[in-house]
């Protein structure tokens, strides 16, 4: 589980749904009338347990203090056939992204891609029928009634894969962080030593009258599909994006990096090597022109390479286009 700071992305919860209020035995005691019929109300039906997606969240950071949700029962009908109250649902906001896991089969319940994307998860049970339903010729006094439906309860695991058009991939302080802050409006902590970014920064990016999220994901080192460094806590958030960029620091060997990254991208789950993706090599501020010269003439087939600098904001519109243009 990520938990660095307030960046929370698995979370296990209780959730139970209101159980269905009893129908009422109760018969009409007026005065003049001799033999009042059966008017028992009818119970209430309990509360639902519903989720919905929240773009303004970002995290599944509030469910380490509140790990129980639980609806309240409907209440029971009463006499002069009242109808007892249906009882609130639950409403459970998760932020987009987010993966309802039934903790007991690990099986998927829904996931939540978008914004207001309501599921109810369990439902409330229904409120049993006063004696009012089952007077009939044959029994003008029925003194039963039903019982409510109990409601379900259930463990669940709240699991977040973060969603965005395009994902930074790289090694520590491969200059991720730096690129996001300039073509985004994210503010990400920018520092010259590993794993400065310790969990996933989103930016947006408008560009062009286009517009786009750009997350910036922790760094990459070799063996992280194993678990080594940030791993596992960072590649599952890849699942989602729907392209990738890898940032590639000018001053590393550019081909055996590459594969370094994607090696790692395989060993998690070989389906990443088929979103799209290019190679940003960054930092080439920090080389004299003749070795940029050499780098550029580095060809891997039909891989787009960008050469940039985001301290001196150059080629920036060059990428930002090439983006586009997969996207």
């Amino acid at each position: 589980m990520c938990a660095y700071k307030n960046f929370i992305d698995n979370v296990e919860i209780f959730i139970k749904s209101g159980h269905g209020g009893a129908g009422s035995v109760h018969f009409r005691h007026e005065k003049n009338i001799e033999k009042g019929g059966p008017d028992g109300g009818d119970g209430g039906k309990g509360g639902d347990i519903i989720f919905l997606g929240d773009d303004k969240l970002s995290t599944l950071y509030k469910f380490q203090y509140k790990r129980h949700f639980v609806a309240d029962d409907g209440e029971n009908g009463s006499e002069k056939k009242c109808h007892g109250k249906d009882a609130e649902d639950i409403i459970i906001k998760v932020p987009i992204g987010t993966s309802i896991i039934d903790k007991t089969t690990n099986k998927i319940i829904v996931d939540i891609t978008k914004n207001m994307q309501k599921s109810v998860i369990l439902r409330g049970g229904k409120g049993g029928l006063g004696n009012t339903h089952f007077k009939n010729a044959l029994n003008q006094t029925p003194r039963y009634a039903q019982s409510g439906l109990p409601g379900e309860e259930k463990n669940v695991i709240l699991e977040l894969k973060l969603l965005a058009d395009v994902g930074l991939v790289g090694l520590p302080n491969a200059g991720k962080s730096t690129l996001l802050a300039v073509i985004s409006n994210a503010r990400p902590k920018i520092a010259d030593y590993a794993f400065t970014t310790l969990t996933p920064q989103l930016g947006i990016v408008n560009y062009k009258n286009n517009s786009f999220v750009v997350a910036d994901l922790p760094g990459l080192i070799e063996g992280a599909a194993e678990g080594k460094g940030l791993g596992l806590r960072f590649l599952k958030h890849i699942e989602r994006i729907k392209m990738l960029v890898y940032v590639i620091d000018c001053s590393t060997d550019i081909l055996k990096t590459f594969d370094t990254l994607q090696n790692e991208l395989k060993k998690y789950n070989a389906l990443l090597l088929q979103k799209k993706f290019i190679i940003c090599v960054s930092k080439c501020d920090t080389i004299d022109e003749n070795k940029l010269d050499s780098l550029k003439k580095i060809e891997i087939k039909n891989i787009t390479m960008c050469f940039i600098s985001s301290l001196q904001n150059k080629n920036i519109d060059i990428l930002l286009d090439t983006i586009i243009s997969l996207l």
